[in-house]
């Protein structure tokens, strides 16, 4: 069984970019917690929930994708 390299590659790519994704999206998050008095409040609370999506789903796309290079199903 060997690994396919492009493959990993690939998965490395989605796991670097969800890796500051992740704590971004807390972060705006808390923000939008802070700043309720602020009008934009809201807009600010669903982009930080949008980040937090996204490094979540690009965490488990790049996790299956370095699984489909080591063991090649």
């Amino acid at each position: 069984m060997k690994t396919n390299r492009s493959i990993l590659a690939q998965g490395i790519k989605y796991m670097a970019w969800a890796l500051p994704l992740l704590f971004i999206g807390p972060t705006v998050i808390y923000n939008a917690f802070i700043n309720k008095q602020n009008n934009w409040h809201y807009l600010v609370l669903v982009i930080g929930v949008g980040i937090s999506i996204g490094a979540v789903y690009l965490a488990i796309k790049g996790l299956q994708t370095i699984m489909k290079s080591l063991f090649g199903y």
